[in-house]
Formats: C-alpha cells, sequence, structure tokens
C-alpha cells in the first residue's frame, strides 16, 4: 500500500506597511466644494492621479445615497477614494470604500522647484568696439566705459560716470538721474557736447587749450568744470 503525501500548505505571509493619504474633509454644501476640487483640477489636471485619498465625513451628516454620490463623483474627477472615517458604519455598504479607524495627522510638505534667483542688475557697461556715428548708448544704471573713441554725432548716457579711452568727438551726459558727483573722463576732447546731472557744455563752452588732450569734466556747486588729466 502505498502512501499518499499530503500537500505542503503554503503559509500566508502578511507585513505592516503605511502610505501617507490625502484626507478630504467635505463641507456643505457638497456641490460648491466639489467646484473647489474642479478649480484645483483645473490648475494641476493630474494631481492627484494615482495618490490615495481617505474621505473624511465627520463635519457632514450625509446619508447613504448621498456618500455613494459623493464617492461617485470623485471617481470621475479620477479621484479615487481608499476609504471613508468619520462616518457610522450602518452608513456604509460592501460596495463603498472600506471604513478605517485610528489615522493619525501627518504634516504634508509640498516641495516646489526652486526659482532661479534673479541677477542682480549690472551697475557698469563696458563696450569694446568704438561708438560710431548716428549711434546711442543709453545705460541709466551706472557707468559707460568705451575702451574706443565716441565719434561725432554719436551719443553715450549715463547713470553714473562716462569713461572714454580714446577720442570723444560726439556728446557724453552723465549723471542723467541727478547724479552730480558723476564724471567724464576720455583721452582726448573734441566733444560736441559735455553735460552733468543736466549742467552741460557745448563745444564752443570748451576750451581750445584742452582740445585733444586727455580731460576730465565734473560738477562744481552748479558749474562744469573741465581740466586736463596732466
Amino acid at each position: 500500500m502505498k502512501a499518499i503525501a499530503r500537500p505542503t500548505r503554503q503559509l500566508v505571509r502578511m507585513r505592516g506597511r503605511s502610505f501617507v493619504a490625502f484626507v478630504f474633509c467635505p463641507v456643505v454644501p457638497i456641490v460648491a466644494w466639489l467646484e473647489e476640487i474642479d478649480a484645483t483640477l483645473g490648475h494641476s489636471p493630474d494631481f492627484f492621479i494615482g495618490k490615495p485619498v481617505v474621505l473624511d465625513l465627520s463635519a457632514v451628516d450625509l446619508s447613504q445615497p448621498a456618500i455613494v454620490h459623493l464617492v461617485t463623483s470623485l471617481e470621475q474627477r479620477n479621484i479615487r477614494v481608499l476609504g471613508i472615517e468619520g462616518v457610522d458604519a450602518a452608513h456604509l455598504t460592501t460596495s463603498m470604500p472600506p471604513l478605517l479607524t485610528g489615522g493619525r495627522h501627518c504634516v504634508l510638505t509640498h516641495n516646489e522647484p526652486k526659482k532661479p534667483e534673479a541677477k542682480p542688475k549690472p551697475m557698469s557697461l563696458l563696450l569694446e568696439s568704438p561708438v560710431r556715428s548716428g549711434q546711442s548708448v543709453v545705460f541709466a544704471e551706472g557707468d559707460v566705459t568705451v575702451l574706443g573713441s565716441v565719434g561725432s554725432g554719436a551719443e553715450i548716457v549715463a547713470g553714473g560716470s562716462i569713461h572714454i579711452y580714446g577720442t570723444l568727438r560726439g556728446r557724453a551726459m552723465a549723471g542723467v538721474n541727478g547724479n552730480s558727483t558723476a564724471r567724464i573722463f576720455c583721452q582726448k576732447i573734441e566733444a560736441e557736447l559735455l553735460a552733468i546731472d543736466g549742467y552741460y557744455q557745448t563745444a564752443e563752452d570748451i576750451s581750445a587749450t584742452l582740445r585733444n588732450r586727455p580731460a576730465q569734466a565734473w560738477l562744481e556747486g552748479n558749474t562744469m568744470k573741465i581740466t586736463p588729466l596732466n
């Protein structure tokens, strides 16, 4: 007589695991509350997709059909209800999400991508090429430095000082925002006009002894002074 081998029983293995879920706390009127949900989904349509949601009905007194309608309304918005709490078990049926108890509050942090830091505005402008006739350079935030010359008919407008490492034949207007301490420097002065904080001198006012020489201009009181640099 052959012995019959009994099948080996497979043990059911269970593990405990916790998940963080969103808890929805509806308030009356439910229609207005659902409109707020729709407004949120309007900005982020996929925000709740794939995320567990628990309904906390402790703040409302809903009948069984009303609870069914609420759960169905959320499912139509792609919001799956994992469980329900804050309601008597008699109000739920076996086709509804299960009654949950023992939930604990937690703080959810919403990590938003960091916004790029605003770069500070430059306080000076460097021009490596000459400013040709007819060109206009305006930089009201600070100083302007030109490594070349400024042609006749060209103009430099700066909120701070102006430095020209070539010949100034055009117009230079410094301190346009009311900076009376601004200055104008140039390697050779043949300017059509110089101005600092609204005070100006034209070519006719500039002494002939300063022509073709390095010079600087500044304000002394309400008078513009122009002197050679060497």
